[in-house]
């Protein structure tokens, strides 16, 4: 079954109460579809918990991948093919698997990242 990834930028939209993203998570609470980010997206995301309720408790529904010797490696690999730079980006293109949709405010990068893994998803830009 296909799974949602967030990166920060999803992350963001829904600490802000984004409807849409709101909407999404309901949907895939309803339907089972598991809900994915990697703890790279988070630490940019989480600043006061006291102030992000919000994103506290959706946190709570997620998958939280880390990124491990292998993991991380993967990242520079690809981005080293990609020629970009973004650590988390490559993170959250690595946690994609074909068919699933990434929730992004970097929709040109991730596409370019997924290409480059030749991984395909579809891309919900925040």
């Amino acid at each position: 079954m296909a799974a949602i990834v967030f990166d920060t930028g999803g992350l963001v939209a829904l600490d802000r109460g984004e409807r849409a993203i709101g909407a999404l998570l309901a949907a895939a609470a309803v339907s089972g579809v598991e809900v994915v980010t990697s703890t790279a997206c988070v630490a940019q995301a989480w600043r006061d918990p006291a102030r992000q309720a919000r994103l506290t408790r959706a946190l709570g529904g997620f998958l939280e991948r880390s990124l491990d010797p292998r993991a991380a490696r993967d990242c520079g690999q690809l981005l080293g093919r990609a020629r970009t730079s973004d650590v988390i980006d490559a993170a959250v293109t690595l946690l994609v698997e074909n068919g699933d949709t990434v929730v992004t405010s970097d929709p040109m990068d991730i596409e370019r990242l997924l290409d480059v893994a030749e991984r395909s998803a579809r891309i919900r830009a925040v």
